[in-house]
């Protein structure tokens, strides 16, 4: 099977720091995890009561964004910070924002008796179809982390008339190992919840250097969370079954495989402790419909500590399905390292981070037309880009002939691109 590796750097105009800049940059201290004009619900569902918090109206024919956070965390300090930065307000404006918290796993939420059996992963997947009926919502575009992106996943296979794309951050595809789980049994007796999770959450490097943002964190999930509740999805998490996945042979007749049928972009730091499992799930979806964004300089909560790259790598997703071909570009600029002949190559194909066409998807080519007069991102490099061009121009001359591939791959090649930033 033919398939064709991309690469694209993006790098910084001006660095984004953990306190706040001049420019309204993340803050992490004080009052980091803020929702902002948000409408709070309780939905009952058929294993128990999630906690939605609603930001924005829903738009005539576009999905909803919907979220789900990973352990240790809610709605509030895995996205807010994302959802609050300042060129993400281009996005959200244009889209309904419901931010799923699993259960007891929103502040101030009650304690669960003892003995009360927490939803499998399965389980937790199936309870978002009531989410969708509670709130009359036709069309979803999911953004999960960790566990979270495990149970959107799971939604995606069980639902895929609901999903129209998804960005899975640092999502393992795979059942915990018995040597997985012995570690972590052992982990129990010697390590407290939040040694634990922040294991889970940073690298070493990150646990050794970032202080500020460890120590927030770490006051978070001992805090904030009910301890007892947390310990229950914990638990349900590493009990998860295997996806069970498979990448489709391409050009074969007559058979299928359990696939996620939607465009996927994948997410994960380099440093994070992600990474293989991460790239696992990359070998095992569709590669005509999947891109995997590895981030640079980045760790295990590439959301907080880098949402500006992540916000532009959303728009790139946004419009490779069709949607907001004119949204402007943001402050960050880009250089890609691919000659101008790849560049030119890419120019007609569109781009983002990847969607190839599905029934319920807006085509690419109909959403390069439309924004054949505006600056979009994956047609125009920057000016500061030209000496990358240069350097990078031996080395990715090979990737040139297949840039354009990445909206309608041609019969029988797939499309996988990988993003370094």
């Amino acid at each position: 099977m033919a398939s064709e590796m991309q690469e694209i750097q993006i790098t910084e105009a001006k660095p984004l720091l953990l306190e706040k800049d001049a420019a309204g940059g993340p803050e992490v201290t004080g009052q980091p995890f803020q929702d902002i004009n948000c409408q709070e619900h309780d939905v009952e569902t058929a294993y128990g009561v999630l906690h939605v918090t609603v930001r924005g109206s829903p738009k005539a024919n576009k999905p909803v964004i919907l979220t789900y956070h990973d352990m240790g965390l809610n709605h509030k300090s895995c996205f807010n910070t994302l959802f609050n930065y300042e060129d993400m307000q281009e996005i959200s404006k244009h889209f309904a924002i419901y931010h799923i918290d699993a259960p007891g796993q929103q502040e101030g939420a009650a304690q669960f008796p003892n003995g009360y059996q927490y939803p499998s992963m399965d389980q937790l997947a199936e309870m978002l179809p009531s989410i969708a009926t509670h709130f009359s919502l036709r069309s979803i575009i999911g953004i999960g982390v960790g566990a979270g992106a495990n149970i959107l996943a799971r939604f995606a296979l069980q639902h895929p008339e609901l999903l129209e794309g998804l960005v899975l951050i640092n999502i393992d595809p795979c059942a915990k190992g018995w040597i997985d789980w012995a570690t972590a049994k052992l982990s129990e007796f010697t390590s407290t919840l939040s040694d634990i999770l922040m294991s889970h959450h940073f690298s070493q490097e990150e646990l050794l250097n970032n202080h500020d943002l460890i120590e927030t964190y770490r006051q978070h999930m001992a805090q904030d969370i009910n301890q007892y509740n947390l310990s229950l999805f914990l638990h349900a998490y590493d009990s998860r079954r295997d996806l069970e996945v498979y990448r489709p042979v391409q050009g074969a007749v007559g058979t299928s495989v359990k696939t996620i049928t939607c465009p996927v972009m994948l997410v994960v730091g380099d440093t994070s402790p992600a990474v293989d499992a991460v790239v696992e799930c990359n070998s095992r979806l569709d590669p005509t419909n999947t891109s995997l964004l590895k981030m640079a300089d980045c760790g295990g909560l590439p959301q907080v500590v880098q949402p500006g790259k992540l916000t532009e790598a959303f728009k790139y997703f946004l419009q490779g399905m069709g949607y907001m071909p004119s949204l402007s570009m943001t402050r960050l600029a880009r250089s890609r390292t691919a000659s101008n002949s790849s560049v030119s190559s890419a120019d007609g194909g569109g781009g983002g981070g990847g969607g190839a066409s599905t029934g319920r998807q807006r085509g690419h080519a109909r959403s390069q037309s439309e924004g054949s007069d505006s600056s979009s991102p994956a047609q125009q490099p920057s000016s500061g880009a030209a000496d990358n061009h240069d350097s990078h121009n031996h080395q990715h001359e090979r990737a040139a002939g297949g840039a354009a591939a990445a909206g309608s791959p041609p019969s029988g090649a797939g499309h996988t691109m990988e993003v370094s930033c």
